[in-house]
């Protein structure tokens, strides 16, 4: 029996544990998909699956509760695939391993995906149940949020009857989100002349790895070391002794800080005693910069055979030149709403091989204007290089309702529940909110969850007791729901 199945609540929890077991990264969530359709067929409730693959479940209101609003609960089905280096796991074939440690789970080596399968799963629970009171309900689980925003893209109004969206992707119990960033990839891609390798050269291969990494919206004002960004400064440091690069790969995913990175060099083979001291040097330059963040920050280095073929010196100085200027972080905070972040950029994805670069960034805002002047300026740099740019991808903010029903209702709900006022939020994050609300505006949509840790990374963890707390949360809110306008 798994462990989870031993948590309360228990419907919750096997929904969620039966998630685990199915593959589901980004872009291969198709049995998960299919899982929550045939959970809907074998209740003999009405579903559909739209023209994107979003599955749509609809559940009638309970006995005397017909006159209240209509409820869409809104998941996503997708997790974030990320690893640590030494596990063994493939995302689109092996189960999560998910496990009970004090009082969170998490998984092991990999993220869990909590985000958002703990809301995908309190969903299943309310369609399943027989003793939970409430009005009609649909359930919309979307399909690839985490890199793209396709299922929310995709979503055609005229689908839903629900007036009230519950988003349930929030990951701070006690806190009701009513607003969000937007945001917009940047990708750029250019070639670069490959040459021989010097005579008289020796190769070293060097990975820089123990950093945090998170979310890249949430985490971002963590100030959390950036993998690319360090790796590119030892290389242009190692360029004082004639180090010439052949390869550079670092991050995995666009709204994951990197953090990994690893490179492949070219030294003379008279100053291979004094490149490992520059990185040993940098190693401890790094571990002061970030030491209240990345305690477990390392770089090791080992020989490499010679690599055949090495990057151009001008294409070398050029591209690390930009990658080194490339802006990268919290851009500015936001003037509106105190302590959260307006606009940020994260360097994502490095890729230097065999004669091509490439990079992809991902802008936020909770400022669209500011969200497209961000990116257009990271274009303009590469531009200036010669490098390609795609800007694309690009979805809404969600501007807060302060005179949200939903929000006067579960505000008092809590103070009720457990005696405090909840926190009301902007964050600095792409909830599908501003999407789903462009396609269905008349939406009344507030966004909870419970107590998601470190998400995006091998560290992620889910507070047992959140998602205790969480559920009755829900249930209650759902016997408050407003009647129906007349």
């Amino acid at each position: 029996m798994s462990q989870l199945s031993k948590l309360s609540p228990q419907p919750l929890w096997q929904h969620f544990q039966s998630l685990c077991d199915i593959p589901r990264p980004s872009k291969f969530e198709q049995q998960a998909a299919d899982f929550v359709k045939e959970f809907g067929e074998k209740l003999g409730l009405e579903t559909l699956v739209d023209e994107v693959g979003n599955v749509i479940i609809r559940k009638p209101a309970t006995a005397g509760m017909e006159n209240r609003r209509g409820v869409v609960f809104q998941s996503h089905l997708d997790m974030v695939p990320q690893k640590n280096t030494d596990t063994n796991h493939d995302f689109t074939k092996d189960p999560i391993k998910a496990y009970v440690d004090g009082e969170w789970v998490t998984a092991e080596g990999t993220t869990l995906g909590a985000d958002n399968g703990i809301g995908v799963a309190a969903a299943m629970a309310v369609l399943e149940s027989t003793d939970i009171s409430h009005g009609p309900v649909e359930a919309l689980f979307t399909i690839d949020e985490e890199s793209g925003m396709t299922g929310a893209h995709g979503l055609k109004p005229g689908l839903l009857n629900g007036q009230i969206l519950l988003n349930m992707d929030s990951e701070e119990e006690g806190e009701l989100c009513v607003g969000c960033a937007g945001g917009v990839d940047v990708s750029v891609k250019s070639s670069y002349t490959e040459e021989a390798a010097p005579v008289g050269y020796q190769g070293l291969s060097i990975s820089l790895k123990g950093l945090k990494g998170g979310h890249s919206g949430v985490d971002i004002k963590l100030q959390r070391g950036n993998a690319n960004k360090l790796m590119v400064r030892l290389l242009k440091a190692m360029a004082a002794i004639n180090v010439r690069l052949a390869s550079f790969s670092g991050g995995t995913l666009r709204n994951a800080i990197p953090r990994e990175a690893f490179a492949v060099i070219a030294v003379p083979a008279d100053q291979a005693v004094t490149a490992e001291r520059m990185i040993s040097e940098h190693l401890e330059q790094f571990r002061n910069e970030l030491a209240e963040v990345e305690p477990s920050l390392t770089i090791n280095v080992e020989s490499e055979e010679l690599p055949a073929k090495v990057m151009a010196l001008a294409d070398q100085q050029k591209l690390l030149d930009i990658l080194h200027v490339s802006p990268n972080g919290v851009q500015r905070m936001s003037l509106s709403v105190e302590g959260v972040v307006e606009t940020s950029n994260n360097l994502a994805i490095v890729t230097i091989k065999s004669g091509q670069f490439s990079a992809e960034n991902m802008v936020r805002s909770l400022v669209d204007s500011a969200r497209e002047d961000h990116a257009e300026a990271i274009a303009s740099l590469y531009r200036l290089a010669g490098v390609e740019v795609v800007k694309d991808g690009a979805y809404p903010g969600w501007k807060p309702n302060t005179d949200s029903d939903i929000l006067k209702v579960m505000s008092s709900l809590h103070e009720e529940m457990f005696d405090r006022a909840p926190e009301i939020t902007v964050i600095h994050a792409g909830l599908e909110c501003g999407l789903l609300g462009s396609a269905y505006p008349e939406w009344d949509m507030i966004s909870f969850g419970p107590t998601i840790q470190f998400p995006h990374s091998p560290d992620e963890k889910v507070s047992i007791s959140a998602v205790a707390n969480f559920w009755k949360y829900l249930l209650e809110t759902l016997k408050r729901i407003p009647e129906a306008h007349s």
